[in-house]
Formats: C-alpha cells, structure tokens, sequence
C-alpha cells in the first residue's frame, strides 16, 4: 500500500509542476496586445526552413516561386528571405530537442517563417521522444491560430477552419504519466485568454470576409471541462458580432456532415480546439483533392508560420523519389503568406495560377511518380501561368 501511494505522490508532484508551468503560460499570452504592422518594418524577414524528407524539396520550389513573385521588393531591401537549417530529424534527436536552441534563435530573428513538415518520432522509431517541432514551434512563438481554408467551389464547399494551436490535447502532449505498467494519463488544457482569442479571430474573418456564420465544434458533453469552456467562451465572444449566425456542433456528427452533399453547404467559418482541429482539416482537405493541396497558416501576434499540412514522406526520399513531390500544399500556404505579410496582389496572382494549373488546365501533374512532372516542372508552369495571366 505505501508503493501505492508513493507512486501516486509522485505522479501528483509531476501534475503539479506540470499546472504551475501551464499557468505561467496562461499569465504569458495575456502580455501581448498587438500584431504586428508589417507596413511599419523596414525589411520583412521570411525564414526559409525546409524541414525532414519532402520538406526542402518543396519548401525550395516555394521559395523560388515567392523570390519571383516579390523580386521588386528583394531589389528594394523591403524583403529578404533567410534560410534556416537544423530542423531535421537527425539534429532534433542528436540535440534530444524539438527545436535546438540555436534553430529556435533563427526562426525568432525572422518576422514570417515557410516551413516544410518534419518528422515527429512515435513508439518504435530509432529516434528519442522529442516533441513534435510543430507543436514545440507553435508554443515557443506563441502561434496560437491555425487557419486553414478548403474550396471546392462546384461542390459548393467555402470553408475556413480556426484551429486553436496550443492548447487542447496537444499544449502537454508529451508530459503525459505512466502511473503504473496498467494506468497511463493525458491531459487536455484550455484557458481563458487562448479561447477568447481564438474565437475573436474567427468572428472577424467572418466579418471582414462576409461569410455570415461560425461553428463552434467541441465534444463538450463528454469533455465538460476543457470542451465546455472552449464553447461557452466562444459563445460569449459570438453575441458581440449580431450580424453573424453562431451554431455548436459536436465533432463526432461534423465529421459525418462534412460529407452530406446537402449540409456541408451551410458551413462557412469553422473555430474548433487543436485535436478535433487537426482531425477535420484533413478530411477537409480531401475534398479539393486531399492533404498534398492543402496550406495552412499559423498565426501568432509577433510571429506566423505557413507550411502544408501533410507529413514529411520519408519514403519518397529513401525510393529516390523526391524530385517528384508534390508542392502545391506549401505553394497553397505561401498564398496565405503573401496575404498576410501585406501582398495581397501577389496573393491574388499565385492562387488564381495555382486554381488553374490544378483544377482547369492541368497541362502539368504531379503523380509523385516519373509518370508525371518534378516539382521544380511544376513550379515553372506555375511561374509561367502568372506570367501569362498578369500580362
């Protein structure tokens, strides 16, 4: 019986270390008031940081495509782009870190970072258990909204999803404790400030963009806790905004109406915490044709990340295949990053061409394969397309 209880006492003294850390951080994000006005900065820093696998194949292609894009602005000094490297696999795990320290002081020198996907070790693989560099990144730089768009417009699908980035069952995800051999324990977090957030950015997407309505989506009658507080702050945050139609679902039954040609229809602005955020975007992002066309943005109020929102594909590496992957998902996310640094013409420009060289045209495609184009092909028909197109 006193092992019994000298575990318990342990496992309760790592809980308590673990609540005073989360409310240290919960006092933290209430520091920061204002965004950044890239209008203001002298020169905007874009930190270029490929990743593991697939992630400098097409963070590279992106980079080209951006550096044609705004190659006024890098003559004028107004942008300059800094390459990051350190963020593989290998260096993670040789550092025992998610992000190493001297990585983690590169990505702070920059305003806005286009990130490739890196590997995240789990049971089994050759490699520590670091924490995902997503969710380390996310945290460290405060990057607290995930804004991932998905249109289909013949399906008549406009959705926009705001996933609540570091909270949820991802804020501790590898702090969890094994109790015994037979009781293992996870936890979920959510705050006052890092709900009201979340939603207030929802709410003013849906204003400034006329969409109309937001869904709220928990599983709040079983996560009363965490879940609920997420949907009542939500809640609380809707009633300032009259004009717009708020609506809760469960995630479970979104899941489902995501794929009723009727409902699905109704949806508009999505706000939803990080796991059920991750799960729905990417079945989302199967209906314009799945995760590889797919961006996302990561937006903090001193900092923001744009990346794909799919995995590192080792195998294409190890198969002598990169060459062929796929880089419309990171072109698609440096889309968001044009918009959000202040171009939005050169936004406007990319995304048309990329509507047009995946859904319309298609004189090019990716098959991953030698059966189709190499990414830089690809991104040379993008470049030519916007030529063609702004003519």
């Amino acid at each position: 019986m006193a092992d019994e209880k000298q575990i318990i006492d342990e496992a309760v003294e790592k809980f308590r270390a673990l609540m005073e850390q989360q409310l240290a951080r919960a006092k933290k994000i209430k520091e920061d008031k204002n965004f950044t006005d890239y209008d203001a900065l002298d020169t905007i820093v874009i930190g270029i940081c490929g990743g593991d696998g697939i992630g400098p194949v097409i963070t590279k292609e992106s980079e080209r495509v951006l550096a044609f894009l705004l190659k006024d602005e890098v003559a004028k000094g107004k942008v300059t782009f800094k390459e990051i490297d350190g963020l593989t696999i290998e260096n993670r795990a040789a550092c025992n870190k998610a992000i190493p320290d001297d990585v983690l002081e590169e990505l702070k020198s920059c305003h806005v970072i286009l990130k490739g996907p890196t590997t995240t070790p789990r049971a089994g693989d050759p490699w520590p258990n670091v924490e995902s560099a997503n969710v380390a990144m996310r945290k460290a730089l405060d990057l607290f909204a995930n804004m991932r768009p998905v249109k289909v417009p013949e399906e008549g699908i406009d959705w926009t999803f705001f996933r609540e980035n570091t909270e949820g069952g991802y804020a501790v995800g590898s702090h969890g404790v094994n109790i015994t051999d037979d009781l293992a324990v996870d936890f979920t977090v959510a705050t006052q400030e890092g709900c009201e957030r979340i939603a207030r950015l929802a709410y003013e997407y849906a204003k400034k963009n006329n969409k109309g309505k937001v869904s709220i989506i928990t599983k709040a009658n079983i996560i009363k806790t965490t879940d609920g507080k997420f949907l009542k702050t939500a809640q609380k945050i809707g009633e300032e905004y009259p004009d717009i139609v708020t609506d809760d679902w469960y995630v479970d039954i979104t899941t489902a109406k995501l794929i009723d040609p009727m409902r699905r229809k109704d949806f508009k602005v999505f706000v939803l915490p990080n796991l059920y955020g991750d799960i729905i975007t990417d079945e989302a992002a199967e209906f314009q044709g799945g995760v590889g066309t797919a961006g996302s943005a990561n937006i903090g109020k001193k900092y923001a990340m744009f990346e794909a929102i799919h995995g590192s594909a080792p195998r294409m590496i190890k198969e002598g295949r990169g060459q062929y992957a796929d880089p419309c998902s990171m072109l698609r996310a440096s889309v968001m990053l044009l918009s959000h640094i202040g171009y939005q013409e050169q936004a406007n420009a990319l995304e048309a061409a990329l509507d047009k060289c995946m859904f319309e045209e298609k004189k090019l495609v990716i098959t991953g394969r030698e059966t189709g184009c190499t990414c830089s092909e690809f991104g040379d028909y993008v470049m030519e397309t916007i030529t063609e197109m702004t003519k």
